[in-house]
Parts: C-alpha cells; sequence; structure tokens
C-alpha cells in the first residue's frame, strides 16, 4: 500500500485542443491493458492503483498518463501476468485510432511515404517523448522509435510495443504480405524469442536503433484507407492541435536530433535545412530562447549514450561509433563530462543499482506475503 499512496501522481490534465503535455502520453494505445489483465484472470483495479491510475481512465482514449509510468506499468503487468511480453500483446492490438488525429492523417494518406512521413513530423501531438524517424536507403526504409525523455524506465517494454504498433499500421496500410527485412531493438535478447515470432522477420538485439526495416517499394503502395478530402480535414486537424502546443524552436530541434544522430548528419546547416529556416535564423531564435545548437546536440547524445549502456549489451567501442564519434577515447572523454566517469564504470553501476532494486522488490514482497 505505501508503495501504491508513494506512486500516485496527478494524472496529468489534458491540454486544451486535444494538446499533449510534455511528459505525457495519450491513453489510446494503451487502452487493452485492463482487458488483457482480466482475460489472465487479473483484476486490473489493485495493479492500476499502485500507478494512481483506474480502469475507468482507459476507456477515453483522449486522456493521458505519465509517460514515466508507461514503462513501469509494462513491466508490473508482465510480473503479476507472468508474461514477459505483455506490452508485446497490447502493441498488437493497436490501430490507427490508437493514435488519435495522427492516426487518422497516417490511414488517408496517398501513399505509404507520405504516411510514415507525416508521422515522423507529427508524432508529438500523440506523445511529446518520442522521436520517429523514417529514413530511405537504395533498397530499404528504416522506421526508427527513439525515446527522447531521459529517466523512463524498463524502456523495452516500450520499444517492443512499438515495434508491435509499427507492424500493424504497416500492414493495415500494405495488407498481411507486408513483413519487415529485419526487426532491430535496441534492448538486450529476451530469454523466450517464441512471442516475438509475431514480426515473421530477422531479429536483432542489442542494436544501437529499434527500428523496422522494410522494402524500399512499399514506400509507394496506395494505402487501403486513403482518401484525400480526408487526409485534407485531418492535416487541417493536426496542425491546429500543433498551433496550440505552440513548440518553440529548441522543442523541434530536440525532435530532430536523434534522427540526425543516427545518420551521421549533425551539422547546423542540415538541422536548419530540415527545418527550413537559414543557419543564422536558427542560431539566432535559439539564442533567444537560451540555448545553443551544440549544446542541444551534446544533450541529445548523452541521452541517447545512455540509454545504451543501460538497456543494451553494445559494447562501447559499437556505441561511439553509431553516436558518431571519431574514436572510442573521443567519446569516453565526451561521457565523462556528461557523468563524471567513464562509459564502462558507469553501466557497471547501474546494473548494480538495477539488481538491488529488484532484490530489495522481492525481500518487500516476500515480507508481505508472510504477513
Amino acid at each position: 500500500m505505501k508503495r501504491a499512496q508513494a506512486d500516485r501522481n496527478p494524472i496529468p490534465s489534458q491540454a486544451p485542443d486535444g494538446v499533449v503535455m510534455d511528459g505525457a502520453v495519450r491513453v489510446g494505445p494503451y487502452m487493452t491493458v485492463p482487458a488483457l489483465l482480466q482475460e489472465r484472470g487479473i483484476d486490473p483495479a489493485p495493479l492500476l492503483a499502485e500507478f494512481g491510475l483506474e480502469p475507468a481512465h482507459f476507456l477515453d482514449p483522449e486522456n493521458t498518463i505519465p509517460f514515466s509510468k508507461a514503462g513501469r506499468l509494462f513491466a508490473r503487468c508482465a510480473e503479476i501476468a507472468g508474461c514477459p511480453h505483455f506490452a508485446l500483446l497490447v502493441g498488437q492490438r493497436a490501430s490507427f485510432s490508437s493514435l488519435g488525429a495522427v492516426g487518422f492523417l497516417m490511414e488517408s494518406s496517398p501513399d505509404v511515404r507520405t504516411a510514415l512521413h507525416d508521422l515522423s513530423r507529427h508524432f508529438r501531438v500523440h506523445n511529446p517523448n518520442v522521436a520517429i524517424t523514417v529514413v530511405e536507403e537504395d533498397a530499404f526504409v528504416v522506421f526508427g522509435y527513439t525515446i527522447q525523455r531521459p529517466g523512463v524506465e524498463a524502456r523495452e517494454h516500450i520499444l517492443d510495443f512499438a515495434m508491435a504498433i509499427g507492424l500493424n499500421l504497416m500492414q493495415a496500410m500494405c495488407g498481411p504480405d507486408c513483413r519487415p527485412i529485419e526487426v532491430r531493438f535496441a534492448h538486450a535478447r529476451p530469454r523466450d524469442l517464441g512471442p516475438y515470432q509475431f514480426f515473421r522477420s530477422v531479429l536483432r538485439f542489442d542494436e544501437g536503433e529499434t527500428a523496422l526495416l522494410f522494402a524500399r517499394h512499399w514506400m509507394d503502395q496506395r494505402p487501403r484507407g486513403a482518401d484525400p478530402f480526408l487526409h485534407t480535414m485531418m492535416a487541417h486537424r493536426v496542425g491546429d492541435i500543433e498551433a496550440h502546443s505552440s513548440e518553440d524552436v529548441v522543442g523541434q530541434v530536440r525532435r530532430m536530433l536523434p534522427a540526425l544522430i543516427v545518420a551521421h548528419t549533425t551539422s547546423l546547416a542540415v538541422a536548419a535545412k530540415h527545418l527550413g529556416l537559414g543557419v543564422r535564423t536558427l542560431n539566432r531564435r535559439l539564442a533567444a530562447e537560451g540555448a545553443g545548437y551544440m549544446q542541444l546536440r551534446e544533450d541529445a547524445a548523452n541521452t541517447m549514450a545512455r540509454q545504451l549502456l543501460e538497456s543494451t549489451r553494445m559494447p562501447v567501442t559499437e556505441i561511439a561509433g553509431f553516436l558518431g564519434y571519431a574514436n572510442p577515447g573521443a567519446f569516453t572523454r565526451a561521457f565523462c563530462r556528461w557523468a563524471g566517469v567513464a562509459p564502462t564504470q558507469w553501466r557497471l553501476s547501474k546494473r548494480r543499482r538495477a539488481l538491488e532494486r529488484k532484490q530489495a522488490k522481492r525481500s518487500a514482497r516476500a515480507r508481505q506475503a508472510r504477513a
């Protein structure tokens, strides 16, 4: 009961005109959590109460929950249900409607390319804590998902959840024959790969990014729900929501940087081009908001480095290369500036603390069971 009370933070209020506040996420994709628990004979009310939530909150997709609780909620459901892949199952039940206005904008797009780029540009309407990236190569496209918010626990559950939703969206547009060439996960390999056969693809774990790779020809496919009139309507609706959210240029740069880092194209000129601004204009607007581009780039690399060190077994040398550092030494020096210790030491410390927390939770539950 103490844990439930300690975690009972206020549920973020819904902002005007459907705007989701920073630090929150729309309930839409999570709506099936109570039903999945019930299917396993578990009363969802006590479990949700541990997070300051109740089943009724999941009835309205426009309600919000703190994004910081999403991973822990999935982890707790997985533990109580004895189902490590619980988040994967929730993701498999999501659809365009789960993403609200952005989902309907995608569904009505003239082609898959437009749909994915719309999702990348406007996903903050649904979840401002995440960046969606779409990178087209010669023969394939990388459809990626990056958690930008620092300190989000149990990220591996959120990443599995996101990849299941991504595949659902692609198949809803292109049909069941659309399958990824491979699926990459920026977390460690799970013990049981059986549930991941849902992807019918090559699975790669301990990767630098979480992404679905599809053959590029799917980008030209016309979605089943393509509708020019509806697409125009939804574009106006999403634009209205974004206008009310009034995201500043710092927020736009932060949202863009993960994709630029992955592509190793983080120059100020490239960032300015993506925003449709001149270099001097971007510098001036950032300065007016008390920020500098180099520091924002450092912050993004810092966040991504910590996530990869904590969630994957990638060697430090590979993380350095993935983040675009010329050599491991340069990355280590940068990380020491950020964290005060070398990346290897930081990783070991985080793992020790995680193990201590897990053991403490087990001891506390054992004491409760005896009582």
